[in-house]
């Protein structure tokens, strides 16, 4: 059975995108810790990072940085956290969070409630800065 995420990739189920090409995809977590959490994918379904190959791998940290940068300057923050944990949806995927200290990165922390107006301005804008 298909991930939550290849139905993203294929348009069974809607995402507020962010980047995408034809490898990767880069679009807003709708529980996020703060405004700006992106998660990154690779369209092909691969469940654990470490099983990615090792030259689209370096690709996807690539294109990850690519819409770090994006999101830099889009949200306000000290940096652009990244995190792995690999444990929620069995596709790999990379996190991109907003950060201001280091404590932001803790999932522990409660989750943004955001409209679904709020997350379409949010993509739409880092959009516009995805090089």
């Amino acid at each position: 059975m298909a991930s939550i995420f290849t139905k993203i990739v294929n348009g069974e189920i809607p995402a507020y995108k962010v980047a995408e090409d034809e490898k990767f995809l880069a679009f807003l977590d709708i529980n996020p810790l703060a405004e700006g959490h992106t998660l990154v994918i690779p369209k092909q379904e691969i469940d654990y990072i470490f099983d990615i190959p090792d030259t689209t791998l370096s690709e996807m940290i690539l294109f990850a940085k690519r819409v770090a940068k994006a999101i830099e300057k889009t949200i306000p923050c000290k940096r652009i956290g990244m995190a792995v944990v690999g444990l929620e949806v069995p596709h790999a995927h990379i996190h991109l969070i907003p950060i201001n200290n280091v404590s932001d990165l803790n999932f522990a922390n409660p989750k943004l409630k955001l409209s679904p107006n709020e997350l379409k301005t949010i993509s739409e804008k880092i959009k516009l800065n995805f090089v």
